[in-house]
């Protein structure tokens, strides 16, 4: 009888394989028709420029200047709030503390905190970051999924349930929700990783968050058993916690935090909404694929150091022969940048320094020549719209894995920044804008008269 519940839910039947070839018949449209009606397909024209769907003080991110008149391609920029993410790294590392809650309170408030107002924001992330009690035993431990997005986002709309004012959009209702799942999330993420763990025979070990370190901190030290880390690896997995935390109103999850929210719905159905469009392999789940090729990719070689051999990887990628046969060298292009990714700008100054505390020089030297190497091969089989580079998934794959954080983890790590700027979206979309976003779409499918089954 299980093996007959089993076939039913879990395997691709014969007579499902054949609706779903129904399925792609009657769903594939020309791709000539999106060009004759002037469809943006991926809400991007031609040149790949966003189509403007709104306004944001939140952050801009730049890839273009112009000269005589015209928009030209340039060294990209982040800014949050006005702020050169440049100036803001280099700021909260010339002043040796932490970045993560000082950049948050510029995004969430949009301005940069006093000495005082920012150790007041640091006292109430830290008085928040616990969970509801018996939390972590009836939800987290029970049914904990291998896939921690998922995990997550299960968590997150499991606490709608813990909070009597779960569905109040106003904001200071909000900003409560929004400061409580900020804190909260580095528990979801680490606890729901060990509660798994623990399902397939590891030992678990829980530790409570301590409310003198910052929010990197608390994950490593939550994360490893002997909790010990170094003063570099919370430095660096601090800053990559800064540069993920927003990227414009126009990325995927950010505008689908926008698209629901304008629906009226609560702070929690939201932000697990755009945890599900954050998981996905062409977004943040992009560091985990990186990983992925570079491993298989260190397993063919058999030289690390020739050229040639990673020349031939490379274009087999491209031709679909290696890897995932996606066609895809994975980390290199943005839909924005076309010079250059400053998120990977900065990330690169650092892995060096990390590569060599962890001994890994010959991974990274591996990395740099892709980088160098790969917007050459593409440009040769690929007819591109614009440059190629490398952006911010393809060192922050590397990041991870020297700090030793477990791959099921790397999206997760994204999603604990970037929550920092869905909620203030959230908020200056519900401060904004009080209309339903409804783009439309062109009907192709004739007109047609209903049939009596029996005349079918």
């Amino acid at each position: 009888m299980r093996k007959d519940i089993d076939n039913i839910f879990f395997e691709n039947s014969p007579r499902i394989q054949e609706l779903a070839r129904k399925c792609e018949e009657n769903n594939t449209i020309d791709k000539e028709l999106y060009t004759k009606y002037e469809v943006k397909r991926g809400l991007r024209d031609l040149n790949g420029k966003g189509v403007l769907a709104g306004l944001t003080n939140i952050s801009d991110v730049c890839a273009k200047k112009v000269v005589n008149g015209e928009e030209v391609p340039c060294a990209g920029s982040l800014y949050y709030r006005g702020y050169n993410i440049k100036d803001i790294v280099k700021g909260f590392l010339d002043a040796k503390h932490p970045g993560f809650e000082e950049t948050a309170y510029l995004l969430l408030f949009g301005e940069l905190p006093s000495a005082q107002e920012l150790k007041d924001f640091q006292v109430m992330l830290a008085e928040r970051r616990r969970l509801p009690p018996n939390f972590f035993r009836d939800v987290i431990m029970k049914a904990p999924s291998q896939d921690m997005m998922n995990n997550i986002s299960r968590c997150i709309l499991q606490l709608y349930s813990y909070d009597h004012k779960a569905d109040d959009t106003t904001i200071p209702n909000v900003l409560r929700q929004s400061l409580n799942l900020i804190s909260q999330f580095p528990m979801l993420m680490v606890y729901g990783y060990h509660a798994y763990n623990y399902r397939q025979g590891e030992d678990l070990f829980i530790y409570a968050p301590n409310p003198a370190l910052s929010a990197a901190e608390n994950i490593l030290m939550m994360l490893r058993e002997d909790r010990k880390y170094t003063k570099l690896e919370a430095r660096i997995l601090d800053m990559a916690l800064v540069l993920h935390m927003d990227h414009g109103g126009g990325n995927n999850s950010t505008f689908t935090t926008h698209v629901v929210t304008s629906s009226g719905t609560d702070t929690y159905s939201t932000i697990a909404a755009a945890m599900s469009s954050l998981k996905g392999p062409k977004h943040g789940g992009a560091n985990v694929k990186v990983t992925q090729m570079f491993e298989d990719m260190k397993n063919t070689l058999t030289d690390w150091t020739d050229e040639q051999q990673i020349r031939k990887y490379l274009e087999d990628l491209l031709d679909k022969k290696a890897f995932d046969r996606k066609g895809l060298i994975y980390g290199m292009g943005h839909a924005i940048y076309s010079i250059s990714d400053p998120r990977a700008d900065i990330f690169k100054r650092f892995v060096k320094q990390l590569a060599r505390e962890k001994g890994h020089q010959d991974e990274y030297a591996l990395y740099e020549k892709v980088e160098h190497m790969a917007p050459e091969i593409i440009g040769e089989k690929r007819r591109m719209y614009k440059g190629v580079n490398a952006n911010v998934d393809f060192y922050s794959g590397l990041v991870y894995s020297m700090l030793d954080l477990p791959p099921a983890l790397y999206t997760p790590i994204f999603a604990a920044a970037r929550i920092v700027g869905w909620s203030a979206h959230r908020l200056e979309e519900l401060t904004n804008v009080d209309k339903i976003i409804r783009p439309a779409y062109r009907p192709l499918a004739p007109y047609r008269s209903y049939v009596k089954l029996e005349d079918r």
